[in-house]
C-alpha cells in the first residue's frame, strides 16, 4: 500500500469513529429530551387536574383555565399548547397517578 492510501484509510477510520460518538450523542440526548418532555406533560396534567374540581360551575372554569391557559402558554413558549394538547396531558396524568412516584424517578 502506498502511503498516501495508508493516510487516506487511515483518515477514514478516524472519522467513522468521530461520526459514531457523534451518533451516540444524538442518540442519548434524543432519549434525555424525550424523557424530560414526558415527565414535563404529566406534571402539567397533574397541576390541571390539581386546579380543576368537580362539579358544574368548576366545569365551566375548567374550560376558561385551558383557554386562558393556552393562550398564554403559546404566547410565551410557542407552538404545542393549545387547549386540546392540554386536555390530552391531563389525560396523559389520569390512568398514571398512582404510578407518579415511579415516573417522577425516571
Amino acid at each position: 500500500m502506498l502511503m498516501n492510501e495508508m493516510s487516506s484509510l487511515s483518515n477514514m477510520q478516524f472519522f467513522e469513529k468521530v461520526a459514531a460518538l457523534l451518533n451516540q450523542a444524538r442518540n442519548h440526548i434524543a432519549r434525555s429530551v424525550n424523557a424530560t418532555m414526558t415527565k414535563t406533560y404529566f406534571e402539567i396534567g397533574r397541576m390541571i387536574v390539581e386546579e380543576e374540581q368537580p362539579g358544574e360551575e368548576r366545569a365551566a372554569y375548567g374550560k376558561e383555565l385551558l383557554a386562558d391557559l393556552s393562550k398564554r402558554l403559546t404566547s410565551e413558549f410557542g407552538k404545542g399548547f393549545s387547549a386540546t394538547n392540554l386536555r390530552q396531558m391531563r389525560t396523559f396524568f389520569w390512568p398514571l397517578k398512582n404510578s407518579r412516584q415511579c415516573l417522577l424517578n425516571w
